[in-house]
């Protein structure tokens, strides 16, 4: 019953924040206006700027955000026990990630889409724009190398999810069109869903596999290469040809995904073998507190989103009140996906005893994906009767999607940072798209096999900076809104303390790291943590100054 009552009260928690929390912070403190001109519509090109459908647009900023990360987070943080995990996931969904994503979207909006590292520039100051960005183009260098790694590894290790996971482009492909020549949504939705279903089928019975070397390379390295080829064209694509139709498909897949995995709760009722606090924990693990903070971050709050929410989703905003419903409710539907899979690792369904679980989290970092996807494709086999090959197939390709969207989206976002400095520094050549795309996903393969040799796992190097960092980057998103609403003359503190807390934690877990890391000798980690944490308090201090600054200029703010 225990997993009955996470589900019953995570939900519930996460129902009144969408139906009340983001209904008050749209109103009082957004105060979004159906009738303000968004750059969709000012700055239409056709490519990056496209006015576009709110459920379209859901599902691409849903599965953007959401890769494998509020899996992998979720499933490893269980091992200090379910309790924390649970109520870090819903109370950070409610009063972080939705207030987060929400506010970098409609803040980006309101000043031409921008990034929130270009945003930074006119909310703060130049300086302050320099330093976010080169933050921003580090967090997503570790989500592209890292999410290539993670799918190839998903790929030799479940080779059924490798026919549905590139059928899915096809679907999309097919969609991006029949949209364009204005075809029912709901037709294509069913039509979608029913052949990336069928294709799920299809790869349970047809395991595609690639030769134990080819070109002189592993079947890892190989993926590799052939993902980020695919990244590469995918980021040159209008946004309506791949982009979003895939997203919004796999939107739709996550959505009937969630559906049997709570109904198959319902219809077991799962005994939680976990324990609620972990009374067992390894001498050398490190504390919970700050490392909850960071382990879980999509699914809680997460930097990453606000690079999507400011880079591609700002961009293709119809209306400044889709904000609410795309930003917020897809912090929502990140936070349910992260519940699950607490549920999922913790429950009988991957341990019978108690003792077999501490056996399979022996120690920190152990669990991860492939943990949600034993766990789950269990759960829904003793809730719905599917085979236990079909769910294994089903899970194993919702990562690959997640991750293979959000790398995607990376890709995309690395172009814009790119061009963005080449606008910057007035190189004109750095604006060109295939040049900037091809320095993206050149640097991508440069660390994955500069670091890591011929097997392209160099991204693995740097990754365990990636929660700090991009919590760190999370606060420091918050702090521009934060400085934004202070110069509008509106109430900031539903930014500000979320802020707060999140860079007290993100910090105190960055110079946990660097202490470890400098006792390691491992100077490559110790470097670039230290250059974040001073960026971040660089930041800090340019913020500060640009509020103080403003009231002394406006002893009297009038709202906005």
């Amino acid at each position: 019953m225990q997993s009955v009552m996470i589900v019953v009260l995570g939900l519930a928690g996460m129902s009144f924040g969408w139906l009340v929390y983001s209904k008050f912070i749209a109103e009082k403190i957004y105060r979004l206006d159906p009738d303000f001109v968004t750059p969709a519509h000012e700055l239409n090109d056709g490519v990056d700027f496209v006015p576009t459908n709110r459920f379209v647009l859901w599902g691409h900023h849903f599965t953007s955000i959401a890769g494998a990360a509020p899996i992998v987070g979720p499933a490893i943080a269980v091992y200090w026990g379910w309790v924390p995990a649970v109520l870090w996931v819903t109370f950070g969904t409610i009063f972080f990630a939705g207030v987060h994503d929400f506010g970098a979207i409609w803040a980006s909006a309101r000043n031409k889409g921008k990034s929130i590292g270009a945003l930074s520039r006119d909310v703060i100051g130049a300086r302050t724009r320099s330093l976010f960005m080169v933050v921003i183009f580090l967090l997503l260098l570790m989500v592209n190398a890292v999410f290539g790694v993670v799918i190839a590894s998903l790929f030799i290790s479940t080779t059924t999810s490798v026919f549905p996971a590139w059928s899915a482009i096809a679907v999309a492909l097919v969609i991006g069109q029949l949209l364009r020549r204005n075809v029912s949504l709901a037709a294509l939705s069913v039509g979608g869903v029913l052949a990336l279903y069928t294709s799920v089928y299809i790869g349970s019975l047809l395991p595609i596999e690639l030769p134990a070397e080819l070109f002189g390379l592993a079947p890892s390295a190989n993926w590799l290469i052939i993902l980020f080829a695919y990244a590469a064209v995918a980021s040159l694509l209008p946004v309506w040809m791949l982009l979003q139709p895939r997203d919004y498909i796999n939107g739709l897949q996550l959505i009937i995904g969630l559906v049997l995995l709570y109904g198959a709760v319902f219809l077991t009722m799962p005994e939680i073998t976990a324990p609620a606090f972990n009374d067992r924990l390894d001498a050398m693990s490190p504390s919970i507190v700050p490392l909850l903070f960071v382990t879980i971050a999509c699914g809680a709050v997460s930097g990453f989103h606000g690079i999507v929410s400011s880079g591609t989703t700002s961009k293709q905003l119809d209306k400044e009140p889709d904000a609410r419903f795309v930003g917020y409710l897809g912090a929502v539907g990140e936070g349910t996906l992260a519940l699950i899979t607490i549920v999922s690792v913790s429950g009988i369904t991957l341990a019978a005893t108690t003792e077999m679980w501490h056996e399979i989290y022996f120690a920190y970092g152990q669990a991860g994906a492939p943990t949600f996807v034993q766990g789950g494709a269990e759960l829904l086999r003793q809730g719905w009767g599917i085979p236990i090959s079909v769910t294994t197939t089903m899970l194993a390709t919702m990562v690959v999607l997640f991750a293979a969207t959000t790398m995607d989206t990376g890709v995309r976002l690395q172009r814009y940072i790119i061009q963005e400095w080449g606008e910057i520094y007035s190189v004109g050549a750095l604006q060109d798209k295939r040049l900037s795309t091809a320095i993206a996903v050149g640097t991508c393969l440069f660390l994955a096999f500069g670091a890591g040799g011929a097997s392209g796992s160099g991204g693995l190097v740097i990754w365990p900076l990636f929660g700090s960092t991009n919590q760190i980057l999370a606060g420091l998103t918050l702090l521009v809104i934060s400085v934004m609403l202070i110069k509008l003359g509106r109430p900031a503190r539903y930014t500000l303390i979320p802020m707060m807390f999140v860079m007290t934690t993100s910090s105190w877990a960055a110079v946990l790291k660097l202490i470890e890391w400098y006792q390691a000798g491992n100077w490559v980690l110790v470097v670039i943590d230290f250059v974040v944490i001073i960026t971040s308090v660089l930041v800090i201090l340019e913020a500060a100054s640009a509020i103080s600054q403003y009231r002394r200029e406006n002893p009297v703010s009038q709202a906005s």
